[in-house]
């Protein structure tokens, strides 16, 4: 009941901010490359597998750097499991954008598709990483393999939870504040968003599941696409991005 009052209050103190038409618009000439991009680092992270065949018998604590070393945790299950499935209820954040304007079909399109390129270039980012780094989790150095974790003991680096969790705060914070740039509810929402992405990270570390630079890391490509995304969006700037396709990659030309 409360979740509810609080909802309402939420969209009746925005309403006097809502748009007939979102600030956030899509391009074909941009959206085709990016979106064949996104697409393409997904796949990519399919198709590296370097799982390694055992574990090293002179693994130490030793052999981590000293960035990382004195936040290594042993392995704590609920708090994994609660940390890394948070993360899937964040990303329905951005939601709080779109939900006043939710009637018009060319907006839910947008966000769509705004969203859809950055979770795609998020996971591709993060997985092709995770295969190609084959990094140990820090309960392989504290506790062992945990039961459940025998397949994804060599994914630490980076946090994919973390990732996610920044993804979600950073695209809510870019869209409502472009969207309502007058409510008084940018700032709660802001710091709100980012207080749940941060305590993801920490839980993921405490855990024994990350080290600190996993998450770091994580919380850095999540956040950047949170912002970049919707940038090239925004009606002001899709006079002045161009986005070309080439053999080997995509060119990106910026008019000033």
């Amino acid at each position: 009941m409360k979740k509810g009052l609080l909802i309402i209050c939420l969209l009746s103190c925005i309403k006097g901010n809502v748009f007939s038409q979102s600030v956030f618009s899509l391009d074909l000439k941009k959206d085709i490359p990016l979106s064949i991009l996104s697409v393409g680092m997904t796949v990519t992270s399919f198709l590296i597998n370097n799982e390694p065949a055992d574990i090293p018998y002179s693994l130490s604590r030793n052999d981590v750097n000293r960035f990382d070393r004195p936040l290594m945790f042993s392995h704590k299950r609920t708090l994994d499991l609660i940390s890394d499935n948070f993360p899937f209820a964040m990303v329905l954040l951005p939601v709080i954008s779109l939900m006043p304007n939710i009637r018009h079909k060319n907006t839910v399109l947008t966000y769509s598709i705004m969203y859809s390129q950055a979770l795609l270039l998020t996971y591709g980012t993060v997985f092709t990483l995770k295969a190609a780094v084959n990094r140990f989790r820090p309960y392989v150095y504290t506790s062992g393999i945990p039961g459940g974790r025998e397949r994804d003991f060599h994914n630490s680096f980076p946090s994919g939870a973390a990732a996610f969790a920044f993804l979600g705060a950073t695209f809510l914070s870019v869209t409502f504040s472009k969207e309502f740039p007058g409510s008084r509810f940018r700032l709660p929402l802001t710091i709100g968003s980012y207080t749940l992405a941060a305590s993801v990270a920490a839980g993921r570390v405490i855990a024994g599941a990350h080290f600190l630079s996993d998450v770091i890391l994580g919380a850095f490509i999540g956040s950047a696409y949170g912002v970049l995304i919707p940038l090239l969006h925004h009606n002001s700037n899709n006079k002045n991005i161009a986005m070309v396709p080439r053999g080997n990659g995509i060119t990106v030309s910026l008019r000033f």
